[in-house]
């Protein structure tokens, strides 16, 4: 019998990168499956191809009758329901499961995990916080292994029970949720010691395997994921062999077209650490062009704690134009914009390209102006700048 037959459950904000997961993942097992969300969003693709209904409407509709509703972290304290993440540490418990977490990388390893796992016949479940082409999309029920992405942004990994858990790395990437690195490091540390089986990354050297993705951090990607498969009993070069097949996660260095000669690529990158390793990855791939950058803000959290370091990742870049903040779940900031990323690159770059666009559409004029055959071109965060590539190639979304 599937695990969750003769449930029905309602998923408030089916559209996000997690519930969409849930949700399709939920409809395998048997649930009776439904759900609400404010907007369309990419993910809703696969949520209706799964045959679930979904409301779309400004307000949440009343739930089905007798219903269990299971409410994403962007609607948590407005509309009562379970946690996401309670959920989620229930689909973790029922089934062997690899939860990949940690700063950055975690979608591209556990993406990594899952392709593995499926070309080597192995059948895996996956919940994954990105679209993974090969794979079909963001979810999966299959009989084999469950790979999931854990979060550490609201705490939420720490109710995660897996067999093997993969910590990419540690960084301070929530200024909400956390005071410090080791505030961070120390939630880790607890939800791994409950973990029978764990692989951190930063024991690893870069995987010396080839690779369709390019950088460095893919190759620590790699690794990581190289040494999960072996203790899910996975022979490492057998891994190594389809692993070498995998071409990525959308938004992670998507390679999107052409404009004017020059390749156009989205990243979702919104953290220092992230936009230096994507820009290092565009230079190792070509090294004799030049490397133009449009930049949305994610966060004014984020924004006032970072500014500077965000600017110094930017500054490897030729010419470089920034939006203004991407707000997401907050509220505007008093004297936080993205003016603040141009000062401080403009201190650290005399001289260079910079344009301050408040808007996206403002910012891909600043890249169709300069861009020539040759170049890189790269839109980067994780708001609305997606469509940025998209206008800079000529063609919707």
């Amino acid at each position: 019998m599937p695990p969750l037959d003769g449930r029905r459950i309602w998923f408030v904000g089916i559209g996000g990168a997690g519930l969409s997961s849930y949700a399709v993942l939920s409809a395998a097992w048997g649930a009776e499956v439904g759900g609400w969300d404010r907007v369309e969003t990419p993910y809703l693709t696969y949520v209706r191809a799964a045959g679930i209904p979904v409301t779309i409407a400004p307000d949440p509709p009343e739930p089905p009758a007798r219903a269990e509703v299971v409410v994403s972290t962007a609607f948590a304290g407005r509309v009562d329901g379970r946690s996401r993440a309670d959920f989620l540490a229930e689909l973790v418990s029922l089934r062997d499961a690899i939860v990949v977490a940690g700063a950055h990388g975690k979608t591209t390893t556990a993406a990594m995990i899952a392709f593995c796992l499926d070309r080597l016949g192995l059948d895996p479940a996956f919940l994954i916080g990105g679209e993974v082409p090969q794979l079909g999309g963001n979810a999966r029920a299959g009989e084999g292994w469950l790979v999931v992405e854990g979060d550490e942004s609201d705490r939420t990994v720490a109710a995660l029970r897996p067999r093997v858990a993969v910590l990419t790395n540690v960084d301070l990437d929530h200024h909400t949720t956390f005071a410090s690195p080791a505030e961070v490091d120390d939630l880790f540390e607890r939800w791994l010691a409950h973990v029978p089986h764990v692989v951190r990354g930063d024991e690893f050297q870069p995987a010396d395997v080839p690779l369709a993705v390019p950088g460095e951090h893919n190759r620590r990607n790699a690794a990581c994921a190289l040494a999960a498969l072996e203790l899910a009993g996975v022979a490492r070069a057998d891994a190594a062999r389809v692993l070498g097949e995998f071409r990525g996660v959308r938004r992670r260095l998507e390679l999107r077209g052409e404009l004017d000669g020059a390749q156009v690529y989205d990243d979702y990158s919104h953290h220092p650490t992230e936009i230096a390793a994507a820009l290092a990855a565009l230079r190792e791939g070509s090294p004799d062009g030049r490397l133009l950058v449009l930049f949305q803000p994610h966060l004014f959290s984020r924004t006032r704690h970072v500014a500077r370091e965000l600017a110094g990742a930017l500054a490897a870049a030729d010419a470089v134009c920034i939006t203004d903040v991407y707000p997401a779940r907050e509220q505007p900031l008093e004297g936080v914009s993205g003016r603040l990323v141009v000062d401080a690159l403009a201190e650290l770059r005399p001289g260079m390209p910079i344009g301050w666009a408040p808007t996206v559409e403002d910012g891909v004029r600043f890249l169709q102006a300069r861009a020539r055959a040759g170049d890189s071109v790269v839109t980067i965060g994780a708001g609305d700048v997606d469509r940025a590539a998209a206008l800079l190639v000529g063609r919707d979304q």
